[in-house]
């Protein structure tokens, strides 16, 4: 067994590996998809807006990476906030890999951290559009399972649309 592991510039152990689409890891020397850099450092604002690219690009495992980082690096007040943003990422990947009680689950985390937010939403975010999809994608997961789900599904809007809902039906 190989004993010798990716390591960073400080000698930690890190999986420098290229991920997939969905973000599992591929073997070495393979082409990936480009990783967001682990010391990320963005504005709330630049954010969203890359974590959405990267949602419209079907990426929500670099969206949710991004999404990590803004987390991490939000004020106190805004960090679950932030921590439910990942999750709603970290579903979406769960669902995009077929692990439908994984998505459901997550989804269901996401909606409560999300919906647990009652100051003005930083960014621009679509609180109630984005509460309501991941619970009611987290729903028809558990109804219905994968097979059913569109891109759309699993490319929710972060910000309203004109103050509008997130998800399929504001796109119509």
């Amino acid at each position: 067994m190989d004993t010798t592991r990716d390591r960073d510039p400080a000698g930690r152990p890190r999986n420098a590996r290229p991920r997939d689409a969905a973000g599992r890891p591929l073997p070495h020397g393979a082409e990936g998809v480009e990783r967001v850099p682990e010391d990320l450092v963005l504005s709330a604002d630049e954010s969203v807006t890359e974590a959405q690219r990267l949602l419209d690009d079907g990426l929500p495992f670099p969206a949710h990476d991004v999404l990590e980082a803004a987390w991490k690096a939000a004020p106190d007040e805004e960090r679950e906030l932030w921590r439910g943003l990942a999750q709603l990422a970290v579903g979406l990947t769960h669902a995009q890999r077929g692990n439908a009680r994984g998505a459901a689950a997550l989804l269901e985390r996401a909606a409560h951290r999300i919906g647990c937010w009652a100051a003005p939403a930083p960014a621009g975010l679509d609180i109630p559009g984005l509460q309501a999809h991941a619970e009611g994608l987290a729903r028809r997961i558990e109804r219905d399972g994968l097979a059913g789900l569109s891109d759309a599904d699993l490319r929710p809007r972060l910000r309203g649309l004109g103050g509008g809902a997130s998800g399929p039906a504001a796109r119509t």
